[in-house]
């Protein structure tokens, strides 16, 4: 049954709202998806502060315009797409999709995206998702740091750890 007209400017405003309010979008083909993988996916994706939504090409075109949005076309992308979202973390969304993607092969597949303004190919958009994420560069970063004072400190423990045993060497040859 087609949509009324109340029913798409609905669509359309929340769409503009979630495109507004989203700091990067990625424009992905869907195809044979069940309920069940569909829900997984947007659970997923909820974990990581995103949303995978569906919506016409030419709303989306609409909601891209209102924002100000250039370079991209939804009408150009080609099959059934869908937007995800992301709303904390730029890139954890794309890298939960990505899994998605491995696991159910053929059923999603990026097509472009948008991050800081600008438009990504899909290639990109691949690439940006097997970036390390947020957490595991501050880990990186943190080890970095403490691997000189953890050195230091070894190499403190080690020379009072000699003492002791100079010392307890003295103690044995005086006793023996």
């Amino acid at each position: 049954m087609p949509k009324t007209r109340l029913q798409k400017s609905e669509i359309l405003r929340t769409l503009q709202e979630k495109v507004k309010k989203s700091k990067s979008l990625f424009f992905a083909r869907y195809s044979r998806m069940t309920v069940e993988e569909s829900e997984k996916l947007r659970s997923d994706l909820r974990k990581e502060s995103g949303e995978f939504l569906v919506a016409k090409k030419t709303l989306i075109n609409l909601a891209l315009a209102d924002s100000d949005i250039k370079g991209i076309d939804a009408k150009a992308l080609e099959g059934q797409v869908g937007i995800i979202f992301s709303y904390g973390d730029e890139v954890a969304p794309v890298k939960e999709a990505s899994k998605f993607i491995k696991e159910k092969e053929g059923k999603l597949e990026f097509l472009a995206g948008i991050l800081e303004g600008k438009v990504l190919a899909a290639e990109d958009v691949k690439m940006l998702a097997m970036l390390p994420s947020k957490a595991e560069l501050y880990a990186k970063i943190v080890g970095s740091i403490n691997a000189p004072v953890s050195g230091f400190v070894n190499a403190l423990a080690g020379n009072l750890r000699n003492l002791v045993y100079v010392l307890k060497a003295v103690e044995d040859k005086k006793t023996s």
